[in-house]
């Protein structure tokens, strides 16, 4: 099932920005799959954690460098919430949802629509981290918006 995966060194000799990574999910499967992916892609994942309460603890407590956020959560919180927080605290965040919200591009710097493929998610991050260094992609992932200063979205390819 994972395929098209970055290894060790190799991934981490790319990425300077993105290091940390908070997973905030739901659904245990994806959180796992995400957590697998993203370790072995060279990642240090600060936690993985299904409701608002613990990713703001995260958030609060650990360095983390991008929140990879779904939309429903445990809780009366949504994903939405957590965003909000982590925008307000000057971290990125990518949305993995089957339905973008309307307002993401307020708080989100990019929404990749579930179900995506492994190397989808490590693609998204390395666009994400492009982005945050100022330099347009020359292609997105599949199932990846993002969005820039003015609120629009790019749709991926």
């Amino acid at each position: 099932m994972f395929f098209g995966l970055v290894k060790g060194e190799a991934g981490q000799a790319r990425r300077k920005a993105i290091r940390s990574v908070l997973i905030v999910e739901d659904e245990p499967l994806v959180a796992f799959d995400n957590e697998h992916v993203l370790e072995q892609a060279g990642y240090h994942v600060a936690a993985t954690v299904e409701d608002y309460d613990h990713a703001v603890r995260v958030i609060e407590d650990d360095e983390v460098d991008l929140v990879i956020a779904d939309i429903a959560l445990h809780g009366d919180k949504t994903g939405i919430d957590v965003a909000r927080h982590a925008h307000e605290k000057g971290l990125p965040v990518l949305f993995v949802t089957g339905a973008c919200p309307v307002d993401a591009a307020d708080m989100a710097v990019g929404c990749l629509s579930k179900p995506y493929l492994p190397r989808d998610l490590l693609a998204a991050i390395d666009v994400i981290e492009a982005k945050l260094q100022g330099v347009e992609p020359a292609r997105l992932p599949a199932g990846l918006s993002l969005f820039d200063h003015a609120g629009e979205a790019d749709a991926g390819r």
